[in-house]
This record gives C-alpha cells, structure tokens and sequence, in this order.
C-alpha cells in the first residue's frame, strides 16, 4: 500500500524546495565529523509542526550517527484504530518521495508481539510517525522504517512492547534506531509546563520507564507519547542502554511569545 501524507502542507511544507530549505534551518549544519557523531540505540523527538518543534527532532537528528533502519513509535491522537498499530508493507509517502516500509522488520514485530495488529485506520491521519520522515530522508537517505502508533496507556502492555522491540533489534544484523516521537505538557502557561516537563524528563534520563509512567498520571502531565517513550525506555535498557542525554528542550512561547498557553517539545538521546 502507499500511504499518502496527511499533514503536509499543515505540519511542514508541501513544497519539496520550501520543505528542503526548512529542514536545513531545523537542523545543525552537519560539519561534525562522522566519527563525531552520536551511536545511541534510541531517542526521543516531537511532532509539532516545524516551525515550533523542527528545531529540537532536528538538534537530535544532526547529532546522531543514523543507521539505515528504524521503528518509529508514536501516539495514537485519534480514537479510530487499534490501540498497537503497525502498518506491514509498502511505503509512505512525502512532498521528498517515498519512504519504504520495512516488511521484515514489521513482520518480526508483530510475532514478537501478537497485540500488534495490522491497521491502516490508525495511521491515516497521523502525524506523530509522518512528521518525522522528512528529516530522515534528508539525512538518512535510502532507510526503511517499521511505524508503531499507540493508543494503549496501560503499563504492562507497554513494557511487554518495549521487551517484544528489544528482542527483535536484539536479533538483527543490522543497526535498528528506536525513535519514540512525543510532544512534552501541553496548553499550560510556560512555567508551568517547564516544570512539569522537568518531573518528565528527570525520569528519562534515569531511564526509568516505571517512573516516568507514574509521575506523568500523578503529576497530570500532558505528554501525549509517553506510551511510546516507556516502550523505547523498556527496549534500550534490554539492549544495554546506560545514559541518556538531554539534546534540547524549548517551548512553543519561544516561537508565539504567548506564554499563557504553551506546549513543551525535548529532544533526548539514549545510548
């Protein structure tokens, strides 16, 4: 199947010199030497529209050293759909072509992990994946990805995803980049949301998915993909994650000057 965007035009631009141009102003100018740039084995960034969040996905796009395969995570922000959704062949498509689908890895995912269901409902209108494939076809050139959007916020299902993930990647010859794709607190006032992504972010960097989970339902947080966060916390520590690195955390009032009514966005990578 192709998979026609759904939020370009909205999200990012439409047009591929337009969108080409402004993928190079997100990202830090790649004069880092190969050898230089970071190996992690996964990382978290938004999915806002660019203009507000291409900044942060792109300082952790440019510092990492990207493979040519990779299972992206995102959250489910519509009620249609499965709540583990996997699209399992073809390729989706973007104002820069088409990105191909990595059937094989797709496949392993899913028998590794049986409530992962076949679903292309989820991710008609998504953005959380979709927002993303830009940056890596402008950096990671001919990649496949497995896309991932979730709708589940139950721990223990979450965790036994992140096991699943880690035992496929774990069983792989190739590089796999586990990306999880979040947008921090959301339509609060600016200090407010800083401080409530701080309590967040704290327990990633311990890369602690349990924590993370409890403190983002006590403290009322409104971090749309810590379902896909947990999942990735709970795949790399399998695969020997030990450090996690805040890249770059901003909010939306750093655009808008409105600080009445923020969301935050952090980029942060696992190694």
């Amino acid at each position: 199947m192709i998979r026609p965007p759904a939020v370009a035009g909205r999200f990012y631009p439409a047009d591929p010199s337009v969108l080409l141009r402004q993928l190079d102003k997100c990202m830090t100018p790649r004069t880092i030497p190969a050898k230089e740039r970071i190996h992690a084995r996964g990382c978290i960034v938004p999915h806002a529209g660019y203009i507000y969040s291409g900044h942060v996905a792109g300082a952790v796009y440019s510092a990492l050293e990207l493979p040519s395969r990779f299972i992206l995570l995102g959250p489910r922000h519509y009620p249609q759909g499965e709540r583990f959704a996997i699209l399992s062949e073809g390729a989706w498509q973007t104002p820069l072509g088409d990105a191909r689908i990595d059937a094989a890895l797709a496949s392993e995912l899913q028998k590794a992990f049986p409530l992962l269901r076949e679903d292309a409902v989820a991710h008609a209108v998504e953005h959380s994946v979709e927002v993303q494939l830009p940056f890596l076809q402008r950096l990671a050139k001919n990649f496949t990805f497995a896309p991932i959007v979730i709708g589940s916020d139950r721990f223990e299902a979450l965790e036994m995803l992140g096991h699943a993930v880690a035992k496929v990647v774990r069983a792989q010859k190739d590089e796999i980049l586990i990306v999880a794709s979040s947008d921090m607190n959301h339509r609060e006032s600016d200090a407010i949301t800083r401080t409530k992504d701080r309590k967040a972010i704290d327990p990633i960097l311990a890369l602690d998915a349990r924590q993370l989970y409890d403190t983002v339902r006590r403290e009322r947080i409104t971090m749309c993909g810590y379902g896909p966060v947990v999942v990735m916390l709970t795949a790399v520590k399998d695969l020997g994650a030990t450090q996690a690195e805040l890249v770059r955390y901003a909010t939306s009032a750093d655009v808008t000057h409105d600080i009445d009514d923020v969301v935050g966005y952090a980029g942060i990578i696992v190694r």
